[in-house]
């Protein structure tokens, strides 16, 4: 015990010395605990509605972060035949679908359909596009993004254009 005591002393004596280097010490790795999964299977995820004005019955629910205050990762799900019509969003977006058929137009451009497994790097900013989801059946998407998720409409027809 003495011993102990004696080499504890010493220790604590040499981190008090005036003008000696201290090295910070980290744990070695083995010492860190290890990552662990964080599984979410499809029946605990948690649906709530995204825009229940401007966007009726799209639902989201966040995986991780929250697409409502900054990056996030989150599935989306839109009703069969739903439809946003032109607009943009802030932040790019990285899509992936799982089921349904996505339908997305760019501003001038002809519309592509997206079935599940494909993927769509979708661009923040000027992007200008419509969403849709083929009538047939619903269309559920993962999406993640840097930042929060919105939907900017962009203003058409004759109240848009300069006088």
């Amino acid at each position: 015990m003495r011993l102990f005591i004696a080499v504890t002393l010493a220790q604590l004596a040499t981190l008090a010395m005036p003008g000696q280097a201290q090295t910070p010490t980290t744990a070695p790795a083995a010492a860190r605990p290890a990552p662990i999964p964080i599984p979410i299977p499809a029946a605990d995820l948690k649906w709530t509605n995204l825009d229940s004005v401007g966007a009726p019955g799209v639902k989201v629910a966040d995986v991780w972060g929250d697409h409502a205050k900054g990056a996030f990762g989150a599935f989306f799900k839109l009703p069969a035949g739903f439809a946003a019509p032109l607009h943009t969003h802030t932040h790019d977006m990285k899509v992936v679908i799982v089921s349904g058929t996505y339908i997305q137009a760019p501003e001038g451009k002809p519309a592509f359909r997206l079935g599940p497994g494909s993927y769509l790097m979708q661009p923040g900013g000027a992007y200008r596009h419509t969403t849709s989801c083929d009538q047939a059946s619903e269309c559920v998407f993962f999406a993640e993004s840097d930042g929060a998720f919105d939907l900017i409409p962009v203003a058409t027809g004759p109240a848009s254009q300069p006088k």
